[in-house]
């Protein structure tokens, strides 16, 4: 029996049989699932590596730019000295007002009355709820004006305290110092007041200070010191004992700078602050010349003296009008060039809404006068500032109609313009702005100007971050 032919298959060669297995193998959800993932991966990888730009929410605020100065304080005063030596012991407290012949202290030769008044002041030494608010005053007045660049004020503050204490635990007592004074005879010696006024203890070297005597050197305060003395310390004869300041009326002079000149020096009254009393009041304000050729402003005072009657420097602030607007960044704000082109030469065309410019163009049929409409970016009574970028509009050299006329005017004339990059649209958009005032972290811009900004507006916080306008932002 005859053996039947058998069939050849023709077996494919290797790489078509790979090939042919991956094909048939093929999974569509895992094709589709590797090209997500590696868009994914594309997506992640572009993020990180573009630029980030942060936006901005424009909001309302205000800023009061208060400008902060120290002075020097110049009063009518009168100082009393020793003509004795011994131990001084005070009748009177500090800043207490007093008549013509009221015995202010007394200084005893060999020391007895301050023992004989310290034992009686042993059993009046609490102190009344009175004399606790006043001390407690005292502190809280200068916690709020404290600095630490004038650590050095808190040892007068230290000396105040104590003399306070003092006065306060031992004033009954002292008040029977006539009395005892009969048992000393020649070696008791009472200083009475020459004229009337406030009693200070705190004596310097600046009673006789006025404005024809100003210089830079009396505001160097490296070497100021004040002389104070305790009741029952000894003291030597010519030794400054006490002044009386003998009126209510009070100035303060401090060094004036060109911005303070030009921000305030045309005024006649200025709104101060004293943080170290909490206390706002209005003082007459003058300018005048130190014998440095310096200028120095002066303000002068009628009421509360007695406030700063143991103090010589005054820190204090110069309280300028609130400004309200819309408040931006610093960063924000960037400066752009425009052409400008005079505000007559400026029409409507085209459906009748856009705003642009009759420009002549030149062709092989002849001259022309074609409208080409132009973003505004600001504009006044004399100038329109237009885009200098755009590839068709308006470049330098070419020649705008004014309309109704054949009056021409060649572009080129160029201007600069702040303002910020505004997003809202998603891409950078340029937005001028007018500033009203400044600090150190932000401006206050004019709001609701024509081509300016609006409340809730998002702008780019660093301008710097965009190359200009056009850009597209990912927020």
């Amino acid at each position: 029996m005859a053996k039947k032919p058998q069939k050849v298959v023709r077996y494919p060669r290797s790489s078509q049989r790979g090939l042919r297995a991956f094909i048939r193998n093929i999974n569509i959800g895992k094709l589709i699932f590797l090209v997500i993932f590696i868009y994914m991966l594309f997506s992640v990888y572009t993020y990180w590596s573009r630029e980030k730009i942060q936006p901005y929410e424009v909001t309302e605020g205000a800023i009061v730019n208060d400008r902060n100065y120290t002075g020097i304080i110049l009063r009518k005063e009168t100082t009393q000295y020793l003509d004795t030596s011994g131990y001084v012991n005070y009748y009177v407290r500090e800043g207490r007002r007093v008549a013509v012949g009221t015995s202010i202290c007394s200084v005893d030769e060999t020391g007895s009355l301050a023992q004989q008044l310290e034992e009686m002041g042993q059993g009046q030494s609490v102190l009344s709820d009175s004399d606790l608010a006043e001390i407690k005053k005292s502190l809280t007045s200068y916690s709020l004006a404290y600095n630490d660049n004038r650590f050095g004020n808190v040892y007068d503050v230290e000396y105040s305290l104590e003399s306070l204490v003092m006065e306060y635990s031992n004033f009954g007592a002292m008040s029977q110092g006539e009395d005892l004074a009969e048992k000393l005879g020649g070696n008791f010696k009472q200083l009475k007041a020459p004229v009337s006024g406030i009693v200070s203890y705190a004596v310097d070297s600046y009673e006789n200070l006025d404005e024809t005597s100003i210089n830079a050197d009396v505001f160097d305060r490296t070497g100021y010191s004040r002389l104070t003395i305790k009741t029952g310390q000894p003291a030597e004869t010519g030794t400054p004992a006490y002044k009386v300041i003998t009126d209510d009326t009070w100035s303060v002079v401090f060094p004036l700078g060109e911005e303070d000149l030009a921000q305030f020096g045309d005024q006649t009254s200025l709104k101060i602050n004293f943080p170290s009393e909490n206390l706002t009041m209005n003082g007459a304000f003058s300018v005048l010349t130190g014998t440095d050729g310096k200028t120095y402003g002066k303000l002068d005072f009628k009421r509360f003296m007695i406030q700063f009657e143991a103090d010589r420097y005054v820190d204090f602030e110069v309280v300028t009008e609130e400004v309200k607007g819309l408040k931006i960044p610093l960063s924000s704000v960037a400066s752009k060039d425009f052409y400008r082109v005079p505000a007559e030469y400026l029409t409507t065309g085209g459906d009748g809404n856009d705003s642009g410019f009759n420009k002549e163009v030149y062709s092989d049929q002849g001259t022309s006068i074609v409208f080409v409409p132009a973003t505004i970016y600001y504009s006044d009574e004399e100038s329109c500032y237009i885009d200098m970028g755009e590839e068709e509009g308006i470049h330098a050299g070419d020649y705008l109609i004014k309309p109704g006329s054949q009056d021409r005017y060649q572009v080129g004339q160029t201007g600069s313009l702040q303002g910020v990059y505004n997003i809202n649209k998603g891409y950078s958009v340029f937005r001028q702005i007018e500033i009203l005032a400044e600090n150190n972290e932000f401006y206050i811009v004019q709001k609701g100007t024509r081509y300016g900004l609006n409340v809730y507006d998002h702008i780019i916080l660093d301008a710097d971050a965009v190359e200009g306008e056009g850009v597209l932002v990912y927020q």
